[in-house]
């Protein structure tokens, strides 16, 4: 079989994890189908592969031929046509001559100069980093523009041409510019993240824990609520990986907090009572922005337990392992990961170690003492 996409196979529990180097897609399949495409993959023929079946299974020969070749159609034919993206061109771009607002943002000892053409696009991005705003100055290290041209959003990163985005794409221009600053913060290459997930990252400042849950599931409060119990906020919603040490590195965005948990979280944070409301329409809701407690932006940890939380009213405390390949299909598709082989291989080493759990909860002294308690 002639096929130029890497494949690697990570069996985990009773299934295995494939990824596929051509759309860089993760899969999970039962372990004789991974065995098969393994086999296919290493060059042996198919009617090798067929007649060890059809005697093992003791099925026809034919039917088990067919069974691989309609396998072959599944994973490595069909599955990588994709339309063409439309490349916006560097040179063919204006770029504009005057920003209407220019916003100075301090992240420890780095500055960066983020230049917005208008408010619409001053809102994509600056909410969630408003309580890093510093004096203007002549000196700052790092330059970000962004402005819309022809239905698209642009941006540039020291005077680099980075990409730009149609309106129904934000969320992807949102994620690049989150992409493009924590590169700056942390001295790496886009190359050097294992991943960034849609989690947040809370850390007792030994090691960190990851939080994932459905967005009205809570997430975001609980991690108000953690914060202001001792804990501190290493990331929420964009939580970077490194490929080098696994470990979870800071972010310095703001959390999201949802009108409905404000009863819950203003006897904890009284000033969220005069936050700016944002309503942000793609994603139907509206939020106030509660700055991190993090202190310090260079910070990362090692992390070894990953957490679905979920409030639900009544429900007191429950706590549950949960498997790993059900974790690892909900971690996944909000993900940003690595497409580089050697990155992948650490990707599923790295899963492979966490522990996984599950915690719904409606008592938050409760919530509270079981993170304690993960945390040991």
């Amino acid at each position: 079989m002639k096929n130029t996409s890497e494949i690697l196979f990570k069996p985990i529990e009773d299934k295995t994890i494939v990824w596929f180097s051509t759309n860089n897609e993760y899969v999970v399949v039962e372990n004789e189908t991974a065995a098969i495409l393994e086999k296919r993959q290493s060059g042996i023929s198919v009617k090798e592969i067929a007649s060890e079946i059809a005697e093992k299974l003791e099925v026809p020969f034919e039917n088990a031929r067919e069974f691989i070749l309609e396998l072959e159609t599944h994973f490595f034919k069909g599955k990588y046509a994709e339309d063409i993206p439309q490349i916006t061109h560097p040179n063919t771009i204006k770029k504009p001559t005057s920003y209407e607002f220019v916003d100075y943002y301090l992240i420890n000892e780095i500055v960066c100069k983020v230049s917005f053409l208008s408010a619409r696009e001053r809102e994509l991005i600056h909410p969630k980093f408003a309580h890093l705003v510093t004096e203007p100055s002549e000196k700052f290290d790092h330059e970000f523009e962004v402005f819309i041209e022809n239905k698209k959003v642009h941006l540039f990163v020291n005077q680099q041409f980075i990409d730009a985005w149609y309106n129904q794409e934000v969320h992807y221009f949102q994620g690049k510019f989150s992409m493009e600053l924590i590169q700056k913060m942390h001295q790496k290459e886009e190359k050097d993240w294992l991943g960034v997930f849609h989690a947040s990252a809370v850390s007792n400042g030994k090691k960190s824990i990851l939080f994932l849950g459905d967005s009205g599931n809570g997430k975001s409060t609980s991690l108000a609520i953690l914060q202001a119990n001792g804990f501190t906020c290493l990331a929420d919603d964009f939580v970077p990986v490194s490929a080098k040490n696994c470990e979870v590195y800071s972010f310095p965005a703001a959390i999201s907090i949802k009108r409905n948990s404000l009863p819950t979280l203003l006897p904890l944070y009284p000033t969220l009572a005069t936050a700016t409301e944002y309503d942000l329409t793609r994603l139907n809701k509206i939020v106030r922005y509660l700055p991190p407690n993090n202190t310090d932006f260079t910070a990362h940890l090692p992390c070894k337990e990953l957490i679905f939380i979920k409030y639900e009213k009544d429900s007191g405390l429950q706590v549950s392992s949960i498997s790993k390949i059900d974790a690892f299909q909900q971690l996944v598709p909000d993900s940003w990961l690595s497409p580089i082989k050697e990155n992948a291989a650490i990707f599923l080493d790295w899963f492979e170690s966490l522990n996984c759990y599950q915690i719904t909860y409606s008592d938050n002294e409760k919530m509270i003492g079981k993170v304690r308690e993960l945390f040991g």
